[in-house]
């Protein structure tokens, strides 16, 4: 995206969402660069860059986290763009002023509207929501989705058969500054929870309903309200997605090294008609830090309906190799078996 100013993305964030957001810089002509701990050197999203960066030590606080450390890496690194990946930097009103104030491109709400609304820097975990990329013309790509809750985490999101209507407030992000992509929990009563920036879990749903990149999406934002004007254009109508997460079961705080190939690295899956994308943070030989997130990989499928795109999901799941660690890609397998099964999974 030269074309937008754009030539040079720091990517903040790492595993499988970090990975997916350096290949689709690329796609659209970038460089990326990553950021890393000093026990990732060598991590798979810093294999897949253009060019890295090291932040720190091994504790989140004092490298991914780290807001000085990242706007310090940015400078060092030529990057013009700044795109934060997980919530938790997406939403950090320091991260964001930071960046602005060293001459930089901020992909993202800015840091007055995040102060204003939040921005909660947290994975949406309502049971109801919706993913949205807020432009100057209002919401655009609004999604619904619903989200297993079984494992107290968010494993399974999904567009829902009979979506209810957006709460009046959703309509009311664009009026306020908002701008860049939104995942919203909207709360039992019907009003907004959390409203979360960046790359939430979830984002995979919008990019499969869709047929969108959410990477450009968040970029044309950052360029500015005409490119976001005259940004993509999505499919003729919606499609039903499916999106799951593949996660290690390690005690916490332990390590484990990858021995088998996951959803991702591999051989795609043979073509049936569905979108289906997996990305996976890992490949064999690579060692799962105890430091941090044991989110594995991500798959997710759009189809003409909920049932064939949680068909094709569960089938990317089903029966891998050995991985060198547990995972509860069974549990996760059992909520898509519901899905394809044509019944609702269950919320908790």
């Amino acid at each position: 995206m030269p074309q937008l100013g754009i030539e040079t993305v720091l990517v903040a964030g790492r595993g499988p969402a970090g990975c997916a957001a350096i290949r689709a810089c690329q796609r659209l002509g970038l460089k990326a660069v990553a950021v890393h701990s000093e026990t990732e050197r060598s991590a798979r999203h810093v294999r897949l860059a253009d060019d890295a960066v090291l932040l720190g030590p091994a504790p989140a606080a004092e490298s991914y986290l780290a807001v000085d450390r990242i706007v310090e890496a940015a400078r060092r690194s030529g990057a013009d763009t700044v795109l934060p990946v997980p919530p938790a930097l997406a939403g950090n009103v320091r991260l964001a002023g930071g960046v602005i104030a060293a001459g930089l491109r901020w992909a993202g709400p800015g840091p007055e509207v995040l102060e204003r609304l939040g921005g909660d820097g947290v994975e949406p975990a309502s049971e109801q929501g919706f993913l949205a990329w807020v432009t100057d013309e209002g919401l655009r790509f609004t999604t619904p989705v619903a989200r297993d809750r079984a494992a107290g985490i968010a494993r399974v999101s999904w567009t829902p058969r009979e979506p209810g209507r957006l709460p009046a407030a959703a309509h009311r992000l664009a009026e306020v500054g908002w701008r860049g992509l939104v995942t919203v929990g909207i709360a039992p009563d019907g009003s907004l929870a959390e409203v979360a920036a960046g790359f939430s879990l979830d984002m995979a749903v919008l990019e499969r309903s869709h047929g969108v990149d959410a990477v450009e999406l968040a970029l044309r934002s950052a360029a500015g309200p005409r490119e976001a004007g005259a940004g993509p254009a999505a499919r003729p109508a919606p499609r039903a997605a499916v999106v799951a997460q593949l996660r290690a079961t390690l005690p916490p705080g332990t390590a484990g090294r990858i021995s088998g190939r996951l959803p991702g690295t591999g051989r795609p899956p043979a073509d049936d008609g569905t979108d289906l994308v997996a990305v996976s943070g890992y490949e064999p030989g690579d060692r799962l830090d105890g430091w941090y997130d044991a989110l594995l990989a991500t798959v997710s499928s759009g189809a003409d309906d909920v049932t064939t795109a949680a068909r094709a999901v569960s089938r990317a799941l089903s029966g891998l190799p050995e991985t060198g660690v547990p995972h509860d890609g069974p549990e996760v397998c059992a909520v898509l078996g519901r899905l394809a099964g044509g019944r609702a999974a269950p919320a908790t």
